[in-house]
């Protein structure tokens, strides 16, 4: 059994982990920290969890709260895993960060996205990318794994087949993807008030999201050289789920886009490639830890498009998150992961 410790758990992505670490048949959360519920119950703040988890919250400035734990998940606010790491990771504990704090391996370049000045730049480079289906090895023996963030996620793994076979024009990639209001977090803002985004579609951080590094970091690293890429992010009514669309030009048509998706996803557990014409739902993967793919290219054209959906809470964070937690524990990388989406 492997004792788990969360960091900041009382947000969307912490009571993801905990719905999932719960029915984990070889984990035992042993401990759950926050800074502003200390000494609380943790049932009482998540009402699902009534009778399924008898632990309160502890204050993460006790450094004996986490020292027992052999991993420890960070579901904190960007900026607050790389002030725990370096005492967890001397004390054998491995670090698994939901956050961004190690996504990105050029620091300055970090810094200037997330403004804030890194803690621990001598781990950043040691941080393995925690995307299953490129870094799988990697992760089995990493003590520190930056997890994906949900953009980059779903994006990610629309255009790896093509950029990973050089068959599109890497100055032409482009990704318009539209996200549910979980994804800004469970503070109050007056733009995820249900009468602010009830009923409308909005894009949002159009000159530049901080996301869009993360990608371009990882589609240059799949081709082997710089990528030129442009992303659009947008909030959609609903509550959780990513939908994106790829656009690329390719560089020979005649190319079998719908057989080279099935063959790079063939043994991949948490990537289901659609039927031709197939049109991937948010509401197919909600609860899930699915990326569900199509691919078309447009009648008489030489582009492609590809589009993606996952859940952003689950494949996009937590879903993700426990998936890596299996592979650096030797576990069969389903374990725990194994939801069918809820319907309707």
């Amino acid at each position: 059994m492997v004792k788990v410790g969360i960091i900041g758990g009382t947000g969307y992505t912490g009571s993801e982990l905990l719905r999932l670490l719960l029915r984990h048949p070889r984990v035992r959360i042993a401990a759950i920290t926050s800074r502003a519920e200390v000494g609380r119950e943790v049932a009482s703040l998540f009402p699902s969890l009534r009778g399924r988890l008898d632990l309160a919250f502890s204050d993460p400035e006790d450094d004996t709260v986490l020292a027992g734990c052999d991993v420890v998940m960070s579901a904190t606010p960007n900026g607050i895993a790389m002030t725990h790491a370096p005492g967890l990771l001397a004390q054998g504990v491995r670090l698994i960060d939901i956050a961004a704090d190690f996504r990105i391996r050029d620091v300055a370049l970090w810094e200037q996205w997330y403004g804030m000045k890194h803690a621990c730049p001598e781990l950043v480079a040691e941080a393995v990318y925690g995307l299953p289906e490129r870094h799988r090895e990697a992760i089995r023996g990493a003590r520190l794994i930056a997890n994906p963030g949900c953009y980059p996620t779903a994006v990610q793994l629309g255009f790896l087949p093509l950029v990973e076979n050089d068959l599109v024009d890497l100055s032409s990639l482009m990704a318009s993807a539209i996200s549910g209001t979980s994804g800004a977090g469970r503070g109050a803002h007056v733009p995820m008030l249900l009468s602010e985004a009830s009923e409308s579609v909005k894009a949002y951080a159009v000159g530049g999201h901080r996301h869009q590094p993360e990608i371009a970091q990882g589609l240059a690293q799949a081709a082997g050289r710089p990528v030129e890429f442009v992303f659009v992010p947008h909030l959609g009514p609903m509550i959780r789920g990513i939908h994106a669309t790829l656009y690329a030009r390719l560089k020979d048509p005649s190319v079998d886009l719908q057989g080279l998706y099935e063959e790079r996803y063939r043994d991949e557990p948490f990537v289901d490639v659609l039927p031709p014409g197939g049109h991937p739902e948010t509401r197919s993967v909600r609860g899930t830890n699915l990326c569900r793919i199509a691919v078309h290219r447009p009648r008489g054209t030489d582009k492609v498009i590809v589009l993606s959906a996952i859940d952003n809470l689950t494949k996009g964070a937590s879903g993700q998150a426990v998936q890596n937690l299996n592979l650096m524990c030797g576990f069969d990388e389903t374990e725990g992961l194994d939801d069918i989406a809820l319907f309707p």
